[in-house]
């Protein structure tokens, strides 16, 4: 049984389209190529989910076994525990709130043992404590409990009467459809909720299936689900998170990936897999959405879901979502977002079952380039200085979180002139498989055992030999206005590989190219980067795997003024 979803807007966003940085590649998937307009769009929406929404749902504790006393001593919960001066505002009810059929004239009718009250008076209550309701259905005949009518077919009845209720978020699942395209079934809620007459946020739930990043700016969605459902276990948290790998590109401000809801708190978990837990999906600016018992929290989990340090990273906007820096190949890994400051928030983070040391760069979180950084621990409030090495010993299943910021002199800029980057300083690189090539393509082993670059028939003299996931930092020091290259993979792969090339400037994605496949022509990048200090050139795979993935940045260049 699947359950769970994000938030989104009840009034239809048309997609901004881009008119700044971005560069699409011609070749994308189909439905990548679909939705250029959409997944290109990095520029805010202004919609009802301007930020993660925070808040508290029913199922991962309860699941049908809920009713009107639970949520109201959620609420109460909320309140009283600090979430809600912490910025937790949601108290979500999930399946099983509704007779199992409709009224004579089409209508949901609120379980009449569960909710005697029906769900206007509850919203009253929740509204009274100065907090907001959300509701649960699903784009199919029933909902995932098949306790209750799905909306499907009844999109605008049910839109109306969520509205008329006092409903302010909406989790749309994905159970028991015909058949339907997702988009054209989440098209239809949006439009309902648009023509309700109150502004609700839409949470699709439809699993990551279909690719909702792609489609949900285009129905009005405020959040889409990425992924099946958590479970609270820490082989769970691992592997939705590992589906979160590539989809960075897609989330912007009012338009957010959803990981799922939190399990911190429900037992399954030790507090060290918890804090982990709530960390990373800070980092990945997902909805923090509490599953637990409210009313009976452990100190522990109180001081999880409280941080305040680590909410606060989770509800700013830097300019991308956190991603995977780095993964050190002995399962440990580096992960990081911008802030709007400046700074940058980055977790080490240890899957293993042993304490293991991490040590990372400011260079390589996208900060190189000064004397001196200010680490700020988010968990144990403890502050340091260091010239450029980020390390901590992190426990088994753990995870350390900092924020980083410059506090040094900054390096001498690159004087005026155009640059090629296969011939320039960079500040450091990692790579795929071996190291990353100057002027030659990948050739997985030692330094200089690639081939010429060559990118479908064209060959190139200078550039860059990748191999995802890989990533290369260059130091612009504000003096330098454009980045060009020709992208593509390596024609040594042939047909195979498949990558996606980003391209960030202090941390913020400035561009990336949809999937680029073996075999393709170049497309091209010419990007402004006016203030950025530092650069970054980023290869990730499709979210298939790394085989074949030789990515080229042929004649990549830099020029400064």
């Amino acid at each position: 049984m699947s359950h769970r979803s994000t938030i989104r807007r009840a009034v239809l966003r048309s997609v901004i389209t881009t008119t700044s940085l971005l560069a699409i590649a011609c070749s994308s998937t189909p439905s990548e190529e679909a939705s250029a307009q959409s997944s290109a769009s990095l520029a805010s929406l202004a919609g009802l989910a301007p930020k993660p929404p925070l808040g508290w749902n029913s199922w991962n504790k309860y699941g049908c076994d809920i009713n009107e006393a639970k949520i109201k001593a959620a609420t109460d919960a909320m309140v009283s525990s600090g979430m809600k001066d912490a910025g937790y505002e949601y108290v979500n009810i999930d399946d099983c709130w509704a007779e199992l059929n409709r009224d004579a004239n089409g209508k949901l009718v609120p379980h009449r043992t569960r909710f005697p009250g029906g769900i206007k008076a509850l919203a009253d209550y929740v509204h009274g404590k100065g907090l907001k309701l959300g509701i649960y259905t699903s784009a199919g005949s029933q909902t995932c409990a098949k306790t209750m009518p799905g909306a499907l077919k009844h999109e605008q009845d049910d839109a109306n009467s969520f509205a008329s209720w006092g409903v302010d978020y909406l989790k749309y699942d994905n159970c028991n459809h015909d058949g339907t395209p997702a988009k054209q079934r989440y098209q239809a809620m949006g439009t309902a909720l648009a023509n309700s007459g109150r502004h609700i946020v839409y949470s699709i739930c439809n699993w990551g299936e279909e690719d909702p990043w792609v489609f949900g700016p285009q129905v009005g969605g405020d959040l889409w689900r990425t992924t099946g459902d958590i479970s609270d276990n820490w082989n769970s948290v691992l592997s939705l998170l590992d589906q979160q790998n590539g989809l960075e590109p897609f989330a912007r401000q009012s338009g957010w990936n959803d990981p799922d809801m939190l399990e911190v708190g429900n037992g399954g978990m030790t507090t060290t897999e918890y804090r982990a837990h709530f960390s990373l999906w800070a980092l990945l600016n997902a909805p923090l959405l509490a599953g637990n018992d409210l009313s009976a929290m452990s100190a522990d989990t109180k001081a999880i879901l409280t941080n305040r340090d680590i909410i606060a990273v989770d509800q700013d906007w830097g300019g991308s979502q956190g991603r995977l820096l780095r993964d050190l190949g002995n399962g440990t890994q580096v992960w990081g977002k911008p802030m709007s400051d400046g700074s940058v928030a980055i977790v080490l983070f240890n899957r293993n079952g042993a304490t293991s040391s991490i040590t990372t760069s400011a260079a390589e979180i996208g900060l190189g380039g000064s004397s001196s950084y200010r680490l700020k621990d988010l968990w144990s409030k403890a502050e340091s200085t260091t010239s450029g090495s980020i390390s901590a010993s992190v426990p088994s299943h753990g995870a350390a979180m900092y924020i980083v910021r410059r506090e040094g002199t900054l390096a001498t800029p690159p004087a005026p002139g155009t640059y090629a980057l296969g011939d320039a300083t960079w500040l450091t690189s990692s790579n795929g498989w071996g190291p990353v090539e100057r002027n030659k393509s990948n050739g997985e082993t030692a330094s200089n055992d690639g081939r010429g670059l060559s990118i479908a028939s064209t060959a190139y003299a200078k550039g860059i030999g990748a191999h995802a996931n890989s990533a290369v930092h260059v130091y612009l020091g504000k003096t330098c206005s454009r980045f060009r290259a020709q992208v593509g993979i390596d024609a040594e792969s042939g047909t195979r590989g498949s990558v996606r090339f980003q391209v960030y400037g202090d941390g913020k994605l400035l561009s990336y190219t949809d999937v680029k496949r073996g075999g393709q022509t170049a497309s091209a990048l010419d990007i402004a980067t006016t203030g950025v200090t530092a650069l970054e050139l980023r290869v990730t795979d499709a979210r298939d795997n790394k085989d074949y993935d030789h990515a080229d940045w042929a004649g990549a260049e830099i020029v400064c003024n």
